[in-house]
C-alpha cells in the first residue's frame, strides 16, 4: 500500500529544484550490469508498460538524495518536469504506477547493485595495518519505526506504542560494515522481530571476521557455531555475574596494559548444559572505568589483547553509520509500505551512501551533505561546489584527527 501524504502540504516544484547529478548515472550503469544476472518480473517485458524498471528505481533514489522531493507525491510531481524526464525517468509517472511497481521489483536486484558498488570502494585508511590481515566487519542491526498499519512488521509491545493497542511495528536493517573501508558491504532487511543472531548465521561466510556487541554474545552455542563455521570473531559478553571456568591464565605485555587490558585467559563459559568450547576472554577497562568482557576464538599470536581493544573501539563505526543513514538519507518517511517496498527503500539508501563515498572518497558529514544538496537545488555551480567541498572535507579530516587524539589520551 502506498504511503499516504497530505497533498495540501506539497510545494510546487521547478526544474531548478531537481537538477540532475551524476550519482544517478553511476547508479543506472550499475543497475544495467546487475539486470543481466537477474530475471525481471514479466510485467517489465510487456510493451504496454510505461514505467520501466530503471526509471522507477532512479526516481525512487532521487527522492532519497534530493532535499525537495521527500514524499511520493513530490516525486510524482517531479516526474512531470522535462529535465527530470530527460535525465531520470523517460515520462511522467502516475501515483498508481509508482505504488504498484514496488511489488514487482525483487530486492535481490538492488542487493546485487549494492554489493557491486561496495566492492569498488577503496580502503579508508582508518584501520591500523596490523588489523588488516583479516577482513574485519562490524555486525549490528538497527530498527526503523514503521507505521501502525504496516502490521507485517510487528515488533512487540511497550508503553511508547500503547495508543496503537500495544503493538509496535518496525523494520530491521542487519548490516555488515567493512572496517577497513568504513563502508557497508552486506545487508539484510527484515521485520523488526527477526533474531539478529539467526540473520548473522544465515549471512556469514567461512573466512569472515566479525566484531559485534553484547547481544551476539548471549548464546555460547552461537559462538561455537561461528568457530566451527571457520569465522573469526571478537564479541563483547553481557556481564551476568557468573564467573567463567579458567583453563589457563595468559600473560599481558606492556602494550596490552597501556591499552587498558586488565587480564586475559583461556576459559569455558556457561554451565553444564550450555558449556562453551575453550575460548579467550579479555578483561578491558573502558573509558568510564567499566570492565568490558571481550571474547575471541583467535590466539594471542593472531590478535593481541591490545589489538582486540583497538578493534572493538572501531566497532563504533557501525553505530555512526546507522545514525548517518537515519538522519541524512531520507529514511524517516516511508515512500513504500509493503515488505518489498521498504526493502527497496533501505537498499537504495545504502546504495546512495556508497555512491556518495565513491564520489567524495569518504562518507560526507552534515555540512558536506548540505553543500551537495544546495548543488542539487541549483544554488551553486560545479566549480564553486568543488572549492566548498575541498574546504569542508579538509575541515572534517582535522576534526576526525582531533577526535582520535582525544580518544588516545583518554585510553
Amino acid at each position: 500500500m502506498a504511503a499516504e501524504t497530505n497533498q495540501s502540504e506539497e510545494l510546487p516544484l521547478s526544474e531548478r529544484d531537481l537538477s540532475a547529478w551524476k550519482l544517478l548515472r553511476t547508479f543506472r550503469d550499475a543497475l544495467d550490469r546487475a539486470q543481466a544476472r537477474h530475471q525481471r518480473h514479466r510485467s517489465f517485458e510487456d510493451r504496454r508498460r510505461r514505467l520501466k524498471l530503471g526509471d522507477y528505481l532512479s526516481l525512487f533514489l532521487l527522492g532519497l538524495l534530493n532535499p525537495v522531493a521527500r514524499t511520493m507525491q513530490g516525486l510524482i510531481t517531479a516526474s512531470q518536469l522535462p529535465k527530470v524526464q530527460r535525465q531520470v525517468c523517460t515520462r511522467a509517472v502516475s501515483l498508481g504506477s509508482f505504488s504498484e511497481t514496488q511489488d514487482l521489483v525483487d530486492p535481490a536486484l538492488l542487493e546485487t547493485v549494492f554489493a557491486g558498488l561496495a566492492a569498488r570502494l577503496p580502503e579508508a585508511g582508518t584501520l591500523p595495518p596490523q588489523l588488516r590481515a583479516a577482513r574485519w566487519m562490524a555486525r549490528d542491526s538497527s530498527l526503523f519505526a514503521a507505521l501502525p498499519r504496516m502490521s507485517w512488521a510487528l515488533y512487540g509491545g511497550g508503553r511508547t506504542r500503547a495508543r496503537d493497542g500495544g503493538r509496535a511495528t518496525a523494520i530491521r536493517l542487519h548490516l555488515d560494515l567493512d572496517l577497513a573501508k568504513d563502508a557497508p558491504v552486506r545487508a539484510r532487511v527484515t521485520e523488526g522481530k527477526t533474531c539478529e543472531r539467526a540473520a548473522l548465521r544465515a549471512d556469514i561466510q567461512p573466512g569472515d571476521a566479525v566484531v559485534a556487541d553484547r547481544y551476539f554474545g548471549q548464546s555460547y552455542h552461537f559462538l561455537d557455531q561461528l568457530d566451527h563455521g571457520g569465522s573469526a570473531y571478537l564479541i563483547r559478553l553481557r556481564d551476568n555475574g557468573v564467573e567463567p571456568e579458567i583453563l589457563e591464565e595468559l600473560p599481558c605485555c606492556e602494550a596490552d596494559r597501556k591499552a587498558g587490558i586488565q587480564r586475559q585467559a583461556c576459559v569455558r563459559l556457561g554451565g553444564r548444559k550450555t558449556r562453551s568450547a575453550p575460548l579467550r576472554l579479555i578483561w578491558l577497562k573502558g573509558i568510564t572505568g567499566q570492565i568490558l568482557h571481550l571474547v575471541t576464538n583467535l590466539p594471542v599470536e593472531t590478535l593481541s589483547a591490545a589489538d582486540a581493544a583497538l578493534l572493538y573501539q572501531h566497532r563504533w563505526q557501525i553505530e555512526y553509520f546507522f545514525r548517518w543513514v537515519k538522519c541524512l538519507m531520507g529514511c524517516g518517511h516511508w515512500l513504500a509500505e509493503s515488505p518489498r517496498g521498504t526493502a527497496l527503500q533501505l537498499y537504495l539508501a545504502l546504495i546512495g551512501a556508497v555512491l556518495l563515498q565513491l564520489q567524495l572518497g569518504r562518507r560526507p558529514g552534515r555540512r558536506v551533505w548540505e553543500l551537495l544538496q544546495w548543488h542539487l537545488c541549483g544554488m551553486t555551480d560545479e566549480a564553486t561546489l568543488e572549492e566548498a567541498l575541498a574546504r569542508e572535507l579538509a575541515a572534517e579530516q582535522k576534526r576526525r584527527e582531533r577526535a582520535r587524539g582525544v580518544a588516545k589520551k583518554q585510553s
